[in-house]
């Protein structure tokens, strides 16, 4: 018997046109825009039965929360019904989509697989095709979680990023191996959670009002400050330099969030580093200063998961939920509990 798949379309490069300007954008009409993806490979249907469920034409650019929870909305009322989920989104914001679901939806125990292209359908030399057939193939395979497939990887989508703007193989996992490759086979890690049949949990909601900035050297930290002086900052992530090393001059700064309840968390500023704050005495400091560890999280997860724990927990709290493994996203910290 085929697998059962339900499409989440949500745009993207993979089903945008010229403008008259030359300049990419969504095709307007909503029936076109799902014949162009459709007719990608009419003999999809030979891999599963497949149906297909409009959420947005977007580029996704102006991807929110508003619509991480439509999606998650989605396939939480339809997840009994599917064997699998395939996602159809633009790359910017991939993998911050694929962070988002992989926090929301716990205990997952299908497969939900995003993926697009570089190059749109309607172009002779697309990537859509080729993509667009292997995440669907992937969402038919005993697999559970959320997964980016593009091109030949298959990325855990709480560690992926995208790493370039015009090669194929635009995403990269961060810290890790990927979960599998596309060959002329498929073929998976041995770690890769199988298909159960557990109670699907959604948490759904995210606080969009957080701040993401990078220090330069000789940076004044009180242009830092000034951001706490915004009330509608609830939380800030610093793209701190090497294992996670900030000035000493940031006392007064991490005093000042205390005082407003501003959890601020560092990351490296390196694509495939990792923060190691007591490795030093300058990120030892910011530590001891009330600075959270983001440890070997991607930043979108990073965002994504403080963004949802601003949402659903205290100030208190925050640091507890950055350092809880969700779904693979973080090495060696607590294990969120099974629900």
């Amino acid at each position: 018997m085929k697998s059962k798949i339900l499409i989440l379309f949500c745009g993207g490069t993979i089903i945008m046109k010229k403008g008259k300007d030359g300049a990419l954008v969504p095709i307007e009409d909503r029936d076109d825009a799902i014949k162009t993806l459709m007719n990608l490979e009419p003999r999809i249907k030979e891999l599963a039965d497949i149906d297909l469920k409009f959420i947005a034409d977007m580029d996704s650019t102006n991807m929110t929360p508003a619509e991480w929870d439509q999606i998650i909305d989605a396939i939480a009322e339809n997840y009994d019904n599917y064997d699998g989920f395939v996602i159809t989104h633009g790359t910017d914001t991939m993998a911050y989509t694929a962070s988002a679901l992989s926090i929301a939806l716990q205990n997952l125990g299908k497969p939900v697989i995003l993926t697009g292209s570089q190059i749109p359908a309607l172009e002779l030399h697309t990537d859509a095709r080729r993509n667009f057939v292997n995440a669907v193939r992937v969402a038919t395979m005993d697999i559970s979680g959320v997964y980016i497939v593009f091109d030949e990887r298959i990325i855990l989508g709480a560690r992926a990023t995208k790493a370039s703007e015009s090669k194929l193989d635009a995403f990269q996992t961060v810290n890790d191996y990927d979960a599998g490759e596309i060959r002329i086979d498929i073929q998976l890690r041995p770690n890769v959670p199988r298909k159960h049949n557990g109670k699907l949990k959604v948490v759904k909601g995210f606080e969009p009002d957080i701040f993401v900035t990078s220090l330069t050297p000789g940076q004044d930290v009180k242009d830092l400050e000034f951001l706490l002086d915004n009330d509608r900052i609830r939380g800030i992530i610093i793209k701190a330099f090497g294992t996670g090393n900030l000035p000493y001059n940031f006392g007064n700064f991490f005093k000042k969030a205390r005082e407003k309840k501003v959890p601020i968390v560092v990351t490296s500023q390196c694509l495939h580093g990792m923060t190691k704050m007591e490795e030093y005495d300058v990120g030892k400091k910011a530590l001891e200063l009330g600075a959270i560890e983001g440890h070997d999280q991607s930043l979108e997860m990073l965002a994504v998961k403080l963004m949802w724990a601003l949402k659903h927990h205290g100030y208190e709290e925050i640091k507890e939920v950055i350092n809880t493994n969700f779904v693979g996203e973080l090495k060696k910290r607590k294990q969120a509990r099974k629900q």
